[in-house]
């Protein structure tokens, strides 16, 4: 069962730190190793056999390709690894998807497996792979500690939904790391940023999303799809990056440097930026092991183009067991092909605005490909959304928009680097009004966000973040 990640850290934390920082050298590796298990038994306590019996299966693996390095038998254990990862993520994501196609297709009569989704299955196969693949590359050391290891796999911090760390990244921080209090006061910041962009954003323009998809497709106005969908690009970018600087700020205090995982993606000129900016993890990982080793640009344009429809194939499949997520990946590498043929040109010669505003419309398409789920819904919204005519605009479209006017203004700054900017400036003020607004700020900005969102979150309902069903 899917659990209130937020809640349940709250509760956690407190207790885990507290031991934590007390136990000295080595054994914080156990800690951490220990409550990891406890942090993902509280919301899957079945599926942490399968999360061990993967971390089991590539320490073997990698300890065998290091000791073969060279010789065919690192190449069988390699491909081994690889074979069992992709079995289990296969099984658990899209075992009831194919049987439910072959229902649909043939009328069989199967039944369903009905398997809840491990969470964070998604991201730790395609950690531990990239762990096996570079040892065998010779870009990572064979681990010899199987905790130190299990603690790569399990860190709590960014096990459910990323970032995707590679083992290289992070292997000097299994032995050695720093823990001070410039990099716990560091990683609290970061920490209470991630959690207002969870608790006062993504949740609150999440409510207007679901109020507009309860709605008739057939009856809703124009104005009123365009801004469900604004919405929901709004929730999901604040829910998850959010996510992802809440796992930073937890890995910076204890002494761990996970990589960044976004870079303000709307202000992108076109898709190939874009992607560069969202979800860089993801798309790191599948450019370093499945796009260059295809090739990538090194053989041709025709070539280059097959390689980006495979990856994005993947890529959309890896989101999600339904043909929506297909549709979706299809989207992005037909746009990214293009882009690579003649319109990535013809966009640098614009102005970036128009670069802009042509990468907001084509995220929009995509995210109604990827939040609905039928072509039934898909195709009902998308004929809201360019139903012009007398049903352009509504009351109610005009009434939602005054109500959620404010939060849709702090969303749009939010998600541009201008709250960074001004921060900085302040920072580096040589005004003594500057120098004190920043440091008042500083200390008190965090504290502030820190109690509204425990007010939030405590008296608010159940609502997990939205990457937790990949």
């Amino acid at each position: 069962m899917v659990f209130s990640s937020v809640m349940f850290l709250f509760r956690f934390l407190p207790i885990f730190f507290l031991i934590y920082f007390l136990v000295p050298g080595r054994g914080k590796n156990v800690i951490l190793f220990l409550g990891s298990l406890i942090f993902y038994a509280w919301g899957e306590p079945v599926y942490i056999v399968l999360m061990l019996f993967s971390t089991v299966v590539d320490y073997v693996n990698g300890r065998l390709i290091g000791r073969f390095r060279g010789r065919a038998q690192a190449k069988f254990f390699l491909v081994l690894s690889v074979v069992i990862n992709l079995f289990i993520l296969c099984f658990f994501k899209y075992a009831d998807f194919l049987i439910q196609t072959v229902i649909n297709l043939t009328g069989a009569s199967l039944p369903l497996l009905n398997l809840p989704l491990p969470i964070g299955i998604s991201f730790y196969t395609f950690q531990t792979m990239s762990y096996t693949i570079d040892v065998y590359r010779g870009k990572a050391k064979m681990q010899k500690s199987i905790l130190d290891f299990g603690v790569y796999v399990t860190m709590f911090p960014q096990l459910i939904a990323g970032p995707i760390v590679k083992y290289s990244s992070v292997e000097e921080n299994l032995h050695n790391r720093k823990i001070d209090m410039v990099g716990i006061s560091r990683g609290v910041k970061r920490f209470v940023a991630g959690l207002a962009k969870k608790a006062l954003l993504a949740n609150t323009i999440g409510e207007l999303w679901a109020m507009i998809t309860a709605m008739e497709f057939g009856s809703i106005s124009a104005f009123t799809a365009w801004m469900g969908i604004f919405a929901f690009a709004f929730q999901i970018y604040f829910d998850f990056s959010g996510y992802s600087d809440m796992a930073i700020g937890l890995g910076e205090i204890m002494g761990f440097h996970f990589p960044e995982n976004f870079n303000y993606p709307y202000i992108a000129s076109s898709i190939t930026e874009f992607w560069r900016r969202w979800h860089i993890s993801l798309g790191s990982w599948f450019r370093e092991y499945v796009y260059i080793p295809l090739g990538g640009n090194r053989k041709g344009v025709p070539r280059q183009l097959l390689n980006i429809l495979i990856v994005w194939t993947l890529t959309g499949i890896w989101h999600g067991a339904g043909w929506n997520f297909l549709f979706w990946g299809l989207w992005f590498a037909f746009l990214l092909m293009i882009e690579k043929l003649f319109l990535g040109k013809v966009l640098n010669r614009l102005p970036k605005g128009i670069g802009i505003l042509y990468n907001a419309a084509a995220v929009l398409f995509g995210w109604v490909l990827f939040a609905l789920e039928t072509p039934v819904e898909i195709g009902g919204y998308l004929r809201a959304m360019f139903r012009f005519g007398s049903n352009l605009i509504d009351s109610q479209g005009l009434y939602l928009f005054g109500e959620y006017f404010i939060l849709f203004a702090i969303a749009l700054i939010a998600s541009t680097p201008l709250p960074g900017r001004i921060i900085g400036r302040l920072e580096k003020s040589e005004t003594g009004w500057g120098i004190a607004l920043y440091r008042l700020g500083e200390k008190v900005v965090p504290a502030l966000l820190l109690l509204l969102c425990t007010a939030v979150i405590v008296d608010a309902t159940f609502n997990p973040f939205l990457y937790f069903r990949f």
